[in-house]
């Protein structure tokens, strides 16, 4: 099992760390995902969510979550090839978590190496908590 910390880091370079190691069958348990960043203009990020919301209709989708750790899942969902048999079982290898649950407290998280949002020179970011209560 591969703890990842999301506080501070880049949402996209979480996501692709996780899919690759669920896909070669490892199970994966992201926490803090609500203070996990999405580098861009917060205006340009909230605009181009706000777009996927309206596209579709209640009754039939396409389906978009407004927590947090939904949407981080969502969000590595489609970097996996959830159709296929492989594919839907990677996707069941991943868990989304807001805070630390408590069978997690006191074990080591693992930072994603070179996703942290100081590291990258971009001052423009938004976390996905305040995203989520502007949605």
């Amino acid at each position: 099992m591969i703890l990842i910390d999301a506080t501070n880091s880049i949402v996209g370079r979480i996501a692709t760390f996780a899919a690759k190691k669920a896909f070669l069958g490892e199970e994966i348990a992201i926490v803090n995902c609500d203070k996990a960043v999405i580098t861009g203009s917060p205006e340009r990020v909230l605009a181009d969510w706000k777009e996927k919301f309206s596209r579709g209709t209640p009754s039939h989708g396409p389906f978009y979550h407004r927590q947090p750790d939904r949407m981080l899942r969502r969000i590595i969902r489609g970097m996996l090839p959830y159709k296929k048999p492989r594919g839907a079982a990677a996707f069941k290898r991943i868990k989304c978590y807001r805070s630390v649950p408590e069978e997690f407290s006191g074990k080591e998280l693992l930072k994603v190496p070179g996703s942290d949002v100081s590291k990258t020179g971009n001052l423009k970011y938004i976390s996905l908590e305040n995203l989520s209560k502007l949605l």
